[in-house]
């Protein structure tokens, strides 16, 4: 990955005050240096690096002879149309990798893209044509052991990991293991949930109902007892379809008895671990041969191909203790194939601004990590003025709620927004209600700033440097770097360009990009702003206005002091830093040459604006 060398002097990063004219926000000048050696990039730990997401479905075509994946010219069987924002649109992994220039230029050191494994192609509700969708964002598996032919090929695949770690980049995959691909049908053809109690594993079709499983217990472990689980009807009768009894890969996974089979989950409950994602089969996550078979297939991934890390998809979906025998098999089958610092982080997904559903869920499951959902609705609340810094404030306190204490948060991925919940700047658009493009690419800048200088890994969603603007989730938030053809996205107007999607958008010059670069150069250069923990040292509780967070990294002694500025008009404050600070260096932003008084300095923050001190001790 790209390493920086800092410079102190300034160059003009955000934009200037809406409500009042004041100074524009700088940030540091920096020069780029030689990546690192190949041989080295390893040895970061996972708190130093920036990651850039990803669906390469979206990226870049690298070959436009796969676009179909090999399938016949028809949209509903090869899933391409990229006119239609639920299809294929030809992105590839031969694309990603031509674009390793462009990405390492703003500083990356990771690259994290969604799953890659071949995925049926397209799937929906039968007698619902308008419910048919493709699976281009690859979360809808079949065989997982393959890259999908949309994407390219398993050599394709080698070839982009070999690329990035030749630039000292780091290689994340995204994967599943909580479903597959929607295959199996009920003969019932009915699909709402069917609890445990109603239907239980030891009768078909409820209490009352034949007699199956005899003996089975599934608090019961051990292979003996699960030996004895032999019909998978106790809820539904599970039913696949002629033409896909053997579409899954590896074969085990064509077999229904490892699945729960007991409808679509409500998200709630016992459903929302024994329940269809949305359709998608189930897998019996407690089942021996589940768990082996999964450590099988993605340890094989990191045997082959020597990746650094993955990103679990509904990982709060899945029984914990599958987790608890999976995350240590991966982490020795990684430090087997001389891979130390062998990311892990899983989606654990809620929409609060707070710690409590991410830690508890890690606690139960022993999970290293998880996409910190907390940071990025504190941060699209307090960026916006919907809310005020306190809300950040708070987040940060309950750092030490996490298994491992404060210090686990520093390995937090923190992003602004993704492919699932929309774009930052689409909720800065909704929660500060205004359609101002100036002010919204002044207050898209203070979240990045705040992601950057703030402790977790900042996580830049593919995009957000080109100044994409949702217009929802989903679907709606996945637009084309390349050329695109879907209506909805290029009607968009972006921020910081005159430009539009109909156009490709990868511009070295757009602000955003530049400031992220700026960023990124600024927190690989300090310790503090890498590995720091948080002490919360000022924040305004009513209204936008201040927030100031002093951050600490005792192994180098390095402390840096962080303060934004939320509302449209300039601000000066006195802020609490360590007695021990004398000297202050501008890392970002204006800083005054010493502290006001011991344990006190006068900072003025422009307007959506922010200031990153280095602290010098006496």
């Amino acid at each position: 990955m790209k390493r920086f060398a800092l410079i102190a002097a300034a160059l003009m990063a955000s934009a200037p005050a809406i409500a009042t004219p004041a100074p524009a926000q700088s940030a540091v000048a920096q020069t780029a240096v030689a990546p690192p050696a190949p041989e080295s990039f390893r040895e970061r730990g996972v708190e130093d690096e920036i990651i850039y997401f990803v669906l390469p479905d979206r990226f870049a075509n690298g070959d436009t002879a796969n676009d179909r994946g090999g399938y016949p010219a028809d949209r509903m069987r090869s899933g391409y149309d990229p006119a239609h924002k639920g299809f294929y649109h030809g992105g590839d992994l031969k694309g990603l990798t031509e674009k390793l220039d462009y990405i390492q230029g703003m500083g990356v050191t990771a690259i994290w893209f969604a799953p890659i494994f071949k995925n049926k192609p397209v799937q929906g509700k039968p007698g619902d044509p308008e419910s048919f969708s493709a699976g281009y964002h690859g979360y809808w598996v079949t065989d997982f052991t393959q890259v999908d032919p949309h994407f390219g090929t398993n050599a394709d695949f080698e070839a982009f990991v070999a690329a990035a770690h030749a630039r000292g980049m780091k290689v994340y995959m995204d994967i599943i293991a909580n479903h597959t691909a929607d295959v199996i049908r009920f003969a019932e053809d009915e699909y709402a949930y069917r609890s445990k109690g109603d239907y239980p594993y030891s009768t078909r079709g409820g209490p009352g109902g034949p007699a199956i499983n005899e003996g089975f217990d599934p608090a019961d472990p051990s292979a003996e007892n699960w030996a004895r689980l032999t019909d998978p009807s106790f809820a539904y009768t599970p039913v696949v379809p002629e033409g896909e009894r053997h579409v899954k890969v590896p074969a085990w996974l064509n077999d229904p008895i490892y699945y729960h089979n007991r409808g679509d989950t409500f998200w709630t409950g016992e459903s929302s671990v024994d329940g269809d994602f949305v359709g998608l089969d189930d897998l019996f996550t407690e089942h021996p041969r589940v768990i082996d078979g999964m450590i099988a297939i993605f340890g094989d991934w990191i045997d082959r191909y020597g990746i650094d890390g993955f990103r679990i998809d509904t990982a709060r979906h899945v029984n914990p203790e599958f987790w608890q025998a999976f995350v240590p098999a991966m982490l020795a089958r990684a430090e087997a194939r001389g891979i130390p610092n062998f990311h892990i982080f899983g989606e654990i997904a809620y929409d609060t601004p707070d710690a409590v559903t991410a830690a508890r869920v890690m606690a139960e499951a022993d999970l290293p990590y998880a996409l910190d959902m907390g940071f990025a609705k504190a941060a699209q609340l307090v960026a916006s003025g919907k809310e005020s810094p306190a809300v950040m404030a708070e987040l940060l306190t309950q750092d030490v709620i996490y298994p491992g204490g404060a210090v686990t948060a520093t390995g937090l991925p923190t992003f602004l927004g993704n492919h699932d919940f929309g774009r930052f700047s689409m909720f800065l658009r909704d929660y500060a209600e205004t359609g101002d493009r100036a002010e919204l690419l002044a207050r898209t800048k203070l979240g990045h700033a705040m992601m950057f200088a703030l402790r977790g890994v900042p996580t830049v969603y593919y995009g957000d440097e080109q100044g994409f603007i949702s217009d929802g989730n989903d679907q709606l938030a996945r637009e084309d770097m390349f050329e695109s053809r879907v209506d909805a996205y290029n009607d968009n107007a972006l921020l910081g360009t005159d430009a539009t999607t109909v156009q490709a958008n990868f511009d070295t010059g757009h602000p955003l990009y530049r400031l992220i670069r700026e960023l990124s150069a600024m927190r690989t250069g300090s310790p503090a702003l890498r590995r720091g923990l948080s002490t919360v040292r000022g924040f305004d509780h009513e209204g936008p206005g201040l927030l100031a967070v002093e951050r600490y990294d005792a192994a180098s002694g390095s402390r840096v002091l962080t303060a934004f500025n939320t509302s449209g008009e300039p601000i000066t404050r006195d802020i609490a830093v360590d007695y021990d600070a004398r000297a202050l260096t501008p890392l970002a932003g204006e800083c005054p040459a010493a502290v006001t008084a011991p344990g006190s300095v006068r900072l003025t923050i422009p307007a959506f604006g922010w200031a990153v001190c280095e602290l010098e001790a006496k």
